[in-house]
């Protein structure tokens, strides 16, 4: 399947309401790592989660939806304010389905970053499906777009400025930088 052109995307990307991330190899790069008490332990990108703070203040609902659990996803999803943190799920197109009728956001309008073969299965209930660079190659072969960052590695904030970019709130920012506000 030949890749759509980022150019070709803008104009879906600016009707994106939901940005759904898988966790592992998405916003981590997939490795788990245990502390001597078997503690999960992750490693994620700060760059991720600026981006994904720059979205929330474009007006973007953010969702993590990931198989895994551990804790260390739900830490994150707090300290970046993300109300909607779904650990743990075996269905993922079910779960997703019921989270756009909670926020009223349809299909067309939601995207998902996923790496592996469990996250192929949302396709049908997304606008949009993106994968990272080293995702697996049945999930790059049936993404709308593979970026050029690695999972864990700055993939979702490189969609983040595509996103904003295709909003018109890019330039101001990497021209005049960002300031935390609480709005």
């Amino acid at each position: 399947m030949k890749k759509l052109r980022w150019w070709l995307l803008r104009r879906r990307l600016r009707s994106i309401e939901l940005l759904v991330l898988d966790v592992d190899g998405v916003l981590t790069d997939g490795g788990l790592w245990f502390d001597a008490e078997g503690q999960l332990i992750k490693r994620f990108d700060v760059r991720d989660g600026l981006g994904i703070r720059l979205l929330q203040q474009a007006g973007l609902h953010i969702a993590f939806l990931s198989g895994g659990q551990g804790g260390a996803t739900e830490v994150r999803a707090r300290q970046l304010g993300i109300s909607h943190c779904l650990v743990g799920i075996k269905d993922k197109p079910a779960a997703l389905t019921a989270l756009q009728n909670e926020l009223g956001v349809s299909a067309e309008q939601t995207a998902f970053v996923g790496d592996d073969l469990n996250d192929l299965a949302v396709r049908p209930v997304v606008g949009l499906l993106f994968a990272p660079a080293d995702a697996c190659w049945p999930v790059r072969r049936g993404a709308d777009a593979v970026l050029r960052r690695q999972g864990g590695h700055g993939a979702v904030r490189e969609l983040a400025e595509r996103i904003l970019q295709g909003r018109g709130r890019w330039g101001h920012l990497s021209r005049d930088g960002w300031k935390d506000r609480n709005d």
